[in-house]
C-alpha cells in the first residue's frame, strides 16, 4: 500500500484518528447537562415524587369490612372517593393542630428572621471583631439534630433539674413554668429560633458580602451614617435573600413536629395533636388508619404549596412594582 492510500485511510469516517464532526460535537455539548441531570432526577423520583404519588393514591382507598373481619376476604381495599379527604377536613384534631401552628409560627418567623437580619449586618460592619468565630458561634445550633436540640432545651425546661432554675431559687426569684399553658408555645418558639436563626443569618450574609464596594463608598461620601447605609441600602438589596428566607421559615413552621414530639413525655399540656403532623403520626402508627393519614398529609402539602407559591408570587409583585418606579 502506498503512502497516499495510507494518509487516506486517517480521513474516513470511523478511523481511529477521525475527529468529530461540529454537529456531532454539538449534539454532546446540548446533551451534556441532561447527564448530570440523572442522579438528581432519579433521586427525586425515588424518594419525593413516587412517596407523593403513593400518598395521593392511599388517600383515595379504605379497608371494607365484612362481617367479622376475620377470614381472608373479610377486609379488602376499595375504593373511597373523597370519603377521606371529608373526614380529615372535618376533623376538629387537626384544625386546632392548625391553629396552634399559626400561633407558633406568628412567634418563630418575625423572631429568628429579625435576628438573623441583626446578626448579618452586625457581622457585614466594617468594626466588627473575631466575625469568622462569631459567625462558627451563630451558625452552630443550626448544625444540631432538632431532636437533640429539644431534648437539651427539654431538660432545661424541667424545674428538677434545670440549673436556671436553681439560680431563680437562690435569687428568691419566680420560677415560671416554660411547659405549661401559654409560655409553652415560647418554649418551643426558642428551640426553633435557636436552632434556625444561624441558617438563614448566612444566607443574608452571603448577599450582604455580594453588595458591591463602590455603593458603600458612594453611600459615604454623600454623608450616610452606617445606620442609614443599613436601612437604606444593605436591607433594600437583599430583600430577595429575606424572601427566600421567609419562604424557607414557612415550610419549617408548617412542617413542625420534633420539638412537641420530643417535649410531649416531659408535660402533660402536650396534646399528642398538637400540630398536624402529628396528628397524622397519630392516625397512621397509633390508629393504623394509613388512608386517613395519608388524605391528611396531602391536605398538609397542598396548603404549603398555596401559601408558599402565593408568598412567592405577592413578593414577586411586589418586586416587579417598585422595580417600574
Amino acid at each position: 500500500m502506498s503512502s497516499t492510500t495510507r494518509r487516506r485511510s486517517y480521513g474516513v469516517k470511523g478511523a481511529p484518528y477521525a475527529h468529530p464532526s461540529p454537529t456531532t460535537t454539538l449534539k454532546r455539548a446540548r446533551s451534556a447537562p441532561y447527564f448530570f441531570l440523572v442522579p438528581a432526577t432519579v433521586l427525586f423520583a425515588l424518594f419525593f415524587a413516587l412517596p407523593i404519588g403513593y400518598a395521593a393514591y392511599l388517600s383515595f382507598r379504605k379497608v371494607h369490612v365484612s362481617g367479622l373481619g376475620l377470614g381472608s376476604g373479610a377486609r379488602k381495599e376499595v375504593w373511597a372517593g373523597l370519603e377521606n379527604y371529608t373526614d380529615a377536613l372535618t376533623d376538629s384534631e387537626l384544625l386546632h393542630g392548625a391553629l396552634r401552628v399559626l400561633g407558633y409560627g406568628c412567634i418563630v418567623v418575625p423572631v429568628m428572621l429579625g435576628l438573623a437580619l441583626l446578626f448579618a449586618l452586625m457581622l457585614d460592619s466594617e468594626k466588627v471583631r473575631l466575625a469568622p468565630f462569631t459567625r462558627l458561634a451563630i451558625f452552630l445550633p443550626y448544625a444540631i439534630p432538632g431532636v437533640v436540640a429539644a431534648l437539651m432545651w427539654g431538660f432545661l425546661y424541667l424545674p428538677d433539674v434545670s440549673p436556671f432554675y436553681y439560680v431563680l431559687e437562690k435569687l428568691h426569684m419566680p420560677q415560671p413554668n416554660l411547659l405549661d399553658g401559654g409560655p409553652l408555645y415560647l418554649a418551643m418558639a426558642n428551640i426553633a429560633v435557636w436552632g434556625g436563626t444561624g441558617f438563614n443569618m448566612i444566607v443574608i450574609y452571603t448577599s450582604l458580602q455580594a453588595i458591591p464596594a463602590e455603593v458603600y463608598e458612594a453611600a459615604k461620601l454623600d454623608g450616610a451614617t452606617p445606620l442609614q447605609i443599613a436601612l437604606r441600602i444593605k436591607i433594600p438589596m437583599v430583600a430577595p435573600s429575606l424572601v427566600l428566607t421567609f419562604f424557607f421559615s414557612i415550610i419549617a413552621t408548617l412542617q413542625v413536629f420534633n420539638e412537641p414530639t420530643t417535649l410531649k413525655p416531659l408535660t402533660n399540656s402536650l396534646p399528642l395533636t398538637w400540630s398536624p403532623l402529628m396528628t397524622v403520626y397519630q392516625d397512621a402508627f397509633r390508629k393504623g388508619d394509613i388512608y386517613q393519614a395519608a388524605a391528611e398529609a396531602v391536605i398538609i402539602a397542598v396548603a404549603t404549596l398555596v401559601l408558599s407559591f402565593g408568598f412567592l408570587r405577592a413578593a414577586n409583585r411586589r418586586q416587579k412594582q417598585e422595580a417600574a418606579r
